[in-house]
């Protein structure tokens, strides 16, 4: 089985690096698959979960929440740089539905182009957390 080599970095430290089979990102158009030997290309990554099959033959499987960033293929390569990326155990599912109101709260406010811009990102994480946190209550 064919596989390729997954780095994950996260704003504050490394979070995966290894050989994948299987990868899957949230992009700005969807769930994007990258297997063996993609073709190369650079885009945007939305908050949401990403879905991986590694090891040596594709036998192990990890699920995790990311935040915005971004994603490189290259020659067999694949990049994942992105804000934040988290297990769903990991997540305090009480901090991020606090987070979640008060992103909602401040989107209310009269703010600048770029500050309602930030408050959106914050909300889509905040969410996104929430999302992992059913994940993780459903296994």
């Amino acid at each position: 089985m064919e596989t390729f080599d997954l780095l994950i970095l996260a704003a504050d430290h490394p979070f995966f690096e290894g050989k994948c089979r299987l990868a899957v990102v949230p992009t700005l158009w969807g769930q994007q698959g990258i297997m063996a030997h993609h073709s190369n290309v650079i885009t945007a990554v939305e908050p949401g979960w990403v879905e991986l099959e590694y090891g040596e033959n594709g036998e192990k499987t990890l699920r995790c929440a990311v935040s915005e960033g971004l994603l490189k293929v290259e020659d067999n390569k694949v990049l994942l740089l992105v804000a934040t990326a988290e297990y769903p155990e990991e997540i305090d599912e009480n901090r991020a539905r606090r987070a979640a109101e008060e992103a909602k709260e401040e989107l209310l406010q009269k703010h600048s182009v770029q500050e309602y811009y930030e408050v959106k990102a914050r909300l889509a994480r905040a969410l996104n957390r929430l999302k992992a946190q059913k994940y993780r209550n459903k296994k």
